[in-house]
């Protein structure tokens, strides 16, 4: 379907048969007005797939995702669903179980290279595995990777390759999680070829899908990411996202608090000590994200005058749409040491018996205690 079309008129994407529009950069099927006269319409995200060899996450909606993944129960393959280490609770895809049927799933938990190099990998591992089983999630195997460094991805391939029995793999993912440099870095390890998309680029025939040929008879087949509204990333502005995902491994940064004091993660996020004896916190978050230490009963004040000015992030953009702060109730009495985790943002480290928290979050951002990683 070539030429230009008329207003009343649905032109289809060549490459995934999606809707062609021409509004929302952010969203799937668009283009420029200019590629309209042309007679092979490509969306942005196949254009930059054909002629540039990148995958480009597209956002979809949970309901639209499911509606599209139902394709699925009838077929035979291997999922691999990703996540990212630092908001698993925002990235794990709790309905999977409902629309992949009996196929098995890899949970693959990307961005390690981010964390500690003290990060106990046995107990990441158990921590993935158990917050999918909280969720319905039952997964056949579990790896830890870094798309952007290539950690892990060779034994990933080997377990995808074993699991997969010459069928198709379908990859699926929350937005922000690193999915489509998966992909590439996917291809690269399994080929050794770094344009194997351009050369092998045909269309997928499902909408929103875009298949890359595994084999003769099977094919990886990348699908859009999924937004889900309990990601902090969906409440803050791109120039914040930047401060708060880390790019680099981060460091441990060290407070001695007593009873009643309070830190604040710039305004995104606020942790109170309410009782228990003086002791030591570890706060692994962004090395650009800011912390400020108070004491509690100046915390409301200091919010309510600095949210966006000095308790920053969120800037003026992300406190538009930033839900409100919600308390969190802890009380700790474990015998190991025990992770605080905000979901998106990072974790507050104690070793401390007896010790009561808050902690104010995002409302529909769910805050969490785990055994600790270091």
């Amino acid at each position: 379907m070539g030429g230009i079309a008329s207003e009343n008129d649905q032109l289809a994407c060549q490459g995934c048969g999606v809707e062609i529009q021409t509004e929302d950069p952010q969203k799937q099927g668009y283009t420029p007005k200019s590629t309209l006269a042309k007679e092979d319409i490509l969306c942005k995200r196949c254009f930059r797939l054909k002629h540039y060899n990148e995958i480009q996450d597209v956002e979809i909606t949970d309901d639209d995702f499911l509606k599209m993944l139902t394709s699925i129960q009838e077929k035979e393959g291997l999922i691999v669903h990703i996540v990212d280490i630092f908001d698993v609770s925002g990235s794990l895809f709790s309905s999977l179980p409902r629309i992949v049927g009996n196929n098995p799933i890899i949970l693959v938990g990307n961005k390690i290279d981010l964390l500690p190099k003290s990060t106990n990998k046995n107990r990441l591992l158990q921590w993935l595995r158990s917050s999918a089983k909280e969720v319905g999630l039952s997964v056949k195997d579990v790896s830890l990777i870094s798309s952007t460094r290539g950690h892990g991805m060779e034994e990933l391939v080997d377990k995808i390759e074993t699991l997969r029995k010459g069928k198709d793999v379908y990859i699926v993912g929350a937005t922000n999680v690193g999915k489509s440099t998966f992909i590439n870095r996917l291809i690269k390890q399994s080929t050794g070829i770094d344009n194997v998309i351009t050369t092998s680029y045909f269309p997928g025939t499902t909408l929103g899908f875009i298949e890359i040929p595994l084999d003769d008879s099977s094919a990886m087949v990348d699908t859009p990411g999924i937004i889900n509204r309990q990601q902090i990333s969906h409440y803050v502005s791109k120039k914040d996202l930047k401060i708060i995902h880390p790019t680099k491994e981060i460091k441990p940064a060290v407070y001695q608090l007593n009873a009643k004091q309070t830190l604040f993660f710039g305004g995104l996020a606020r942790f109170d000590f309410i009782k228990g004896e003086k002791q030591s916190f570890v706060c692994y978050f962004s090395n650009h994200l800011i912390i400020h230490r108070t004491k509690l009963e100046n915390a409301d004040q200091l919010y309510d005058n600095h949210v966006g000015e000095m308790l920053a992030p969120p800037n003026e953009e992300s406190l538009e749409i930033l839900p409100k702060l919600v308390k969190n109730t802890f009380r700790i009495s474990a015998e190991r040491p025990t992770d605080i985790v905000i979901p998106g943002l990072g974790w507050i480290s104690t070793s401390g018996k007896d010790v009561t928290v808050e902690v104010h979050a995002p409302q529909g951002i769910a805050v969490s205690l785990r055994k600790s990683l270091i």
